[in-house]
């Protein structure tokens, strides 16, 4: 009798612990998922996914670290592509490559995380339908494969129902707590985007259950990137992105000095900054963010994206070219030219030489360039090749002063 007493006992508190994570449980996942994290914003991407699937262990009933080894294979997928700064995601050139499927085993892991992660969170908001965190971690989940599918498999309209769904859950996630900041960043992110889409797509959006809101979008990323939380590194890039498309300089550059302090491994950074001083024509500021850059790529082991060193060149050469020095910049768009690297990236290397030519006072071999550079930003839908191409193709070059007030 004592003994069916106990077990009885024993069922009992498995009964009522069922679902119930302990306290312990819950905080080693988070370290490890806080080490992951820093590990993958580090360009560390193997010890980001070894932190994860530590954190599994941790904790098995957590959907985090699911999601987030999900999004690093997503990331890493993106970087072996060389989707590596803000003018991959400008709306500008076209991606970056031809788009090829990832590997059939990279693709089956980050789909079987992702359902992992959905299948937990599904499971907590079915548990307590009020629980805030549980609708986070659903809408997180489904916001990576939305992003996964648009970005990695180039199908946007494939995923709209996980947009919308994720879009859903973090709005569902504001109104059961205003203080959750973190789930303003899906809700942020999709109210600027459908800002920034022509009317009858505004439209559709619309009536599709998107809101929009271009100030109120950004607000949101803004509070997200405020509050320390796993999607607060998340927010800060998608912020250069925005602040770039508006061309707040200033803002861009400070958030990009900001994760520089955080992540002081992750060279890339140091080639935003530059790229993003160019935009503001601030030469000497590009060139000083670009050659510590450099130094840091020449001392770095680590495997790097595709088309990474023809990008360092160019923007090299092209913060070169503002400073007049022209021997210079002619070996870096050259170099640039030899290396592997995307279409458009020719196409913007050509309208810098041409500048070096029109300097030279050579304009004969700077119209060829540019006219080069109008064929391939035309093919590559992009402008910034394309337009400032054709308006050179009348004008020669001149040299423009350093702009250093531009717009906050």
């Amino acid at each position: 009798m004592k003994g069916t007493s106990i077990a009885l006992a024993a069922a009992i508190s498995v009964l009522s612990g069922a679902g119930q994570r302990p306290e312990a449980a819950r905080a080693e996942s988070q370290r490890l998922r806080t080490a992951g994290l820093t590990a993958g914003y580090n360009l560390d991407y193997p010890e980001a996914l070894e932190a994860f699937r530590a954190a599994m262990d941790a904790d098995p009933d957590d959907p985090a670290p699911h999601r987030l080894f999900a999004a690093t294979l997503w990331i890493s997928t993106l970087f072996a592509q060389g989707a590596v700064t803000a003018e991959d995601y400008l709306g500008q050139a076209r991606s970056s490559v031809a788009r090829t499927a990832p590997p059939a085993a990279v693709d089956r892991e980050f789909r079987e995380h992702q359902r992992r992660a959905v299948a937990l969170a599904e499971r907590a908001v079915k548990r307590d339908p009020r629980d805030a965190d549980a609708h986070f971690q659903l809408g997180a989940a489904h916001s990576f494969l939305a992003s996964y599918i648009a970005t990695v498999e180039g199908r946007g309209l494939a995923g709209f129902g996980a947009a919308r769904r994720a879009y859903d859950e973090h709005e569902r996630v504001l109104a059961l707590d205003a203080g959750r900041k973190d789930a303003g960043m899906v809700v942020g992110l999709y109210r600027y985007g459908v800002s920034t889409l022509s009317w009858p797509w505004r439209l559709a959006a619309g009536l599709a259950g998107f809101g929009g809101g271009k100030e109120r979008g950004l607000r949101l990323l803004e509070e997200a990137a405020a509050v320390e939380s796993d999607v607060q590194t998340n927010a800060l890039f998608t912020l250069i992105v925005i602040y770039n498309r508006e061309e707040r300089y200033d803002s861009a550059l400070r958030v990009i000095e900001r994760l520089q302090r955080m992540y002081p491994r992750n060279r890339l950074l140091w080639l935003e900054q530059g790229s993003t001083a160019l935009r503001a024509l601030r030469g000497a500021d590009a060139r000083a963010a670009l050659e510590q850059g450099l130094a840091l790529l020449a001392r770095d082991p680590r495997p790097r994206a595709f088309g990474e060193e023809a990008r360092w060149r160019w923007a090299y050469g092209a913060s070169l070219v503002l400073a007049n020095r022209t021997d210079a910049a002619d070996r870096e768009l050259r170099q640039s030219l030899t290396l592997d690297g995307p279409a458009w990236l020719k196409g913007r290397a050509h309208k810098e030489l041409g500048k070096v030519e029109d300097l030279r006072g050579n304009r004969a071999a700077a119209i060829e360039h540019y006219r080069q550079a109008a064929r391939i930003g035309k093919a590559e839908h992009d402008p910034a090749s394309s337009d400032e191409a054709a308006r050179l193709l009348k004008a020669v070059y001149p040299r423009p002063p350093e702009v250093s007030n531009v717009r906050q």
